[in-house]
């Protein structure tokens, strides 16, 4: 057993109480090109709703390997997005079904070239359900990219496994609210900045009874209930 000290470092919770989370931050976008070379150019009509680079599908392309390579793709019960061009295109690309061939004929998740991605049509064949969710777009400002933010709302889902698909702003101001009681050490891991098209796992616990489902895997024991045996006799 840990000691004392080991112990005050540590938590235990009920398993019903907590969702594993997989946050991704979107794949390159046109106005992260722009945005680099120079920074005013946020403000350009141009950049309305970005969609993806050709990089950024490229990066796309390595994640939804990844995430079919470790398994991952089995276990996400729902894909969370933002509601703007480059999230979607980035989730559904990434945990999308595959593309169309010879005996597929299922709804298209996207459409073949959907926002001039120059991208064939990905179905809907073996993946998990899809929303879009306005809270989980960008901050809110004048930059035309980020036209068209609480992880507690996750609590009134079933699902226990979920993907969300969203923006670096949201990503640090989120994981930056929840890492204040963490030790320096895991903060700074957890507010690190996101590279585009990163995937990172975390447990988020429900400390304040959000969450009203109830155990599935918990068993109340003593069934059938009856008088008990003498340890000598059983």
């Amino acid at each position: 057993m840990a000691d004392m000290g080991t112990i005050a470092d540590q938590g235990i919770y009920p398993q019903h109480r907590t969702k594993t989370i997989h946050l991704v931050r979107h794949a390159q976008g046109i106005h992260n090109v722009a945005g680099e070379k120079d920074h005013s150019a946020y403000m350009s009509e141009e950049l309305f709703d970005a969609h993806l680079t050709p990089l950024g599908w490229q990066q796309v392309d390595k994640l939804h390997q990844h995430v079919h390579a470790s398994g991952l793709h089995k276990r996400i019960e729902l894909v969370i997005a933002s509601p703007l061009l480059r999230t979607m295109q980035t989730a559904v690309g990434v945990f999308g079904g595959e593309g169309y061939g010879d005996g597929i004929d299922v709804p298209p998740l996207m459409v073949e070239n959907a926002g001039n991605s120059v991208h064939p049509a990905i179905s809907t064949l073996n993946c998990p359900p899809f929303i879009a969710v306005e809270l989980c777009r960008e901050h809110l400002g004048v930059h035309p990219c980020d036209r068209r933010r609480s992880v507690s709302e996750l609590w009134t889902r079933k699902e226990k496994e979920i993907a969300v698909v969203t923006h670096s702003g949201f990503l640090i101001h989120t994981l930056s609210a929840y890492a204040n009681d963490c030790h320096p050490s895991v903060k700074s891991e957890l507010c690190r900045p996101f590279n585009n098209c990163e995937l990172r796992s975390v447990v988020i616990v429900d400390k304040s009874m959000i969450g009203s489902d109830p155990s599935i895997t918990d068993f109340p024991g003593k069934i059938p209930s009856g008088a008990d045996v003498p340890s000598e006799a059983a």
